[in-house]
């Protein structure tokens, strides 16, 4: 019988011991349940053979390749990474749509005697139930923005003011970038599919009637989009702004992005788009900063030249319900857990 979820809290708050996806790496690679198990019923390859087969060939020789192909590797990971699991265990299993690789996963882990039951509405049912949490209605949450210029160390503070009970969600985290013109992560992004898998989770896992602390953003971060119900709620949020002076943000950004400014290649790459919005000499200035190994006079540019006019551009164009205003003198460890204190004070007493 497949298991029907109706919200997503219960989709998320499963009772079962294992989640089995077994569309192809390729489909669990740009989503998937979260904590689910890639165990795929079809290789990449073997799933397009069979689609070839299907719309070239003939469905029924597509079925019976694909029936077979899926015993095999149902085979292999019985004797593999199922080997050790009692007759007491539960998996859920799910394809893309609740259909035949998961309907004869799950028929097969039964009738070994496991008791297995299949997602009703498969991976589709999982991304209906995503789309109506961040697209259909309004959040239920309450946001407060932790602002200020680039460099006042806002990332950092995050898991500081959540170790302080202020609940927290890293939005730069969760999009694989950092936020700024050297904020690309090594390894990349996700795919906005998997980037709103990890933000309704978020969500789901934070206390409605507790506010929840975001850094100020973009309705872009990378190639990520932020979805219009979030972003429309971070525009009217309230906000908390952290201030620095400016050797300070520019000690912090050599160290914080240590990797990208010691790479010639990767600055020479991020800078490049800038020579038609600061002008070719700007940008070669910066450049030979970067060639000398002066890293933190090349920060230091990049803010007082680059950074805080885009910052006070958008600063322009928005309205902002400023909480209160934070200096930070030091962006050391002792700063910024003397500043987290505060913070997490501020935001306990809305």
């Amino acid at each position: 019988m497949a298991q029907r979820f109706t919200s997503l809290t219960d989709l998320l708050d499963h009772n079962y011991d294992t989640v089995i996806d077994v569309r192809s790496p390729a489909e669990y690679a740009v989503d998937h349940i979260p904590g689910a198990i890639n165990l795929p019923a079809l290789s990449n390859e073997e799933r397009a053979e069979v689609g070839t087969i299907y719309k070239q060939v003939s469905p029924f020789k597509a079925r019976k390749l694909g029936a077979a192909l899926v015993l095999q590797n149902l085979a292999r990971h019985i004797a593999g990474p199922l080997t050790d699991f009692d007759g007491s265990w539960q998996p859920l299993v799910y394809c893309w749509r609740g259909g035949q690789r998961s309907g004869v996963f799950t028929t097969i882990l039964r009738e070994i005697g496991w008791r297995a039951e299949v997602v009703e509405g498969g991976y589709q049912t999982y991304r209906r139930l995503i789309h109506a949490a961040l697209y259909d209605h309004p959040l239920p949450h309450r946001f407060v923005l932790l602002d200020g210029y680039t460099g006042t160390a806002k990332t950092a503070l995050l898991p500081l003011l959540n170790s302080r009970g202020v609940q927290t969600i890293d939005l730069e985290s969760l999009a694989g970038h950092r936020g700024s013109l050297l904020g690309d992560n090594p390894g990349g992004q996700p795919s906005q599919r998997s980037f709103e898998s990890q933000l309704a989770q978020a969500l789901t896992a934070c206390d409605p009637t507790r506010p929840i602390l975001l850094e100020a953003e973009s309705s872009r971060i990378g190639r990520i989009n932020l979805p219009p119900s979030l972003w429309s709620e971070m525009i009217r949020a309230p906000r908390i702004e952290i201030t620095a002076p400016v050797p300070a943000r520019a000690a912090y950004l050599t160290h914080a992005y240590a990797d990208i400014l010691r790479d010639p290649e990767t600055v020479k790459t991020r800078l490049k788009p800038l020579r038609w919005v600061r002008g070719h000499a700007v940008v070669d200035r910066w450049q030979d900063l970067q060639d000398a190994g002066d890293y933190a006079g090349l920060a230091h540019a990049l803010i007082t030249e680059h950074y805080d006019a885009a910052y006070d551009k958008s600063r322009k164009a928005q309205t902002r319900d400023m909480l209160r205003v934070i200096t930070v003198d030091d962006l050391g460890e002792q700063g910024l857990a003397r500043a987290a204190d505060t913070i997490a004070k501020a935001i306990n007493a809305l």
